[in-house]
């Protein structure tokens, strides 16, 4: 079940009444878990650019679409190597800021994912 947003501000992001303070990735089956960002972290120095292994560990065979929140401001990118990685696997992907993807999260249907990045 795709579980509902019901709020997000700078350092923090409800669901289904549930608050996170941390970066989030909800899963095909609806599952939250935290965000691997390290795994950019460790690429680039920074988690505000999607790396090539944090794709792979974002993708589920069978995702249609990736929503991607990319902060209160929108400073998270993808990587060349990340979109590429996406396109190969016939999976759209969407980035807007936190706030505008969690309406879009919320709105869209079919074998969706999403990351949300709840600061900056």
């Amino acid at each position: 079940m795709k579980p509902k947003i019901d709020s997000t501000s700078f350092g923090s992001i409800t669901v289904e009444g549930e608050t996170f303070d941390y970066d989030i990735l909800i899963r095909l089956d609806g599952r939250v878990e935290n965000r691997e960002k390290r795994l950019s972290k460790e690429k680039y120095g920074t988690s505000h650019k999607i790396s090539l292994e944090e794709a792979e560990q974002i993708y589920e065979e069978g995702t249609e679409k990736i929503i991607i929140g990319t902060g209160q401001t929108g400073f998270v990118k993808l990587s060349e190597e990340a979109e590429d990685f996406f396109t190969g696997k016939k999976c759209g992907v969407e980035l807007f800021p936190t706030p505008w993807a969690v309406e879009r999260w919320n709105e869209i249907e079919g074998r969706v994912s999403a990351v949300f990045h709840i600061t900056c």
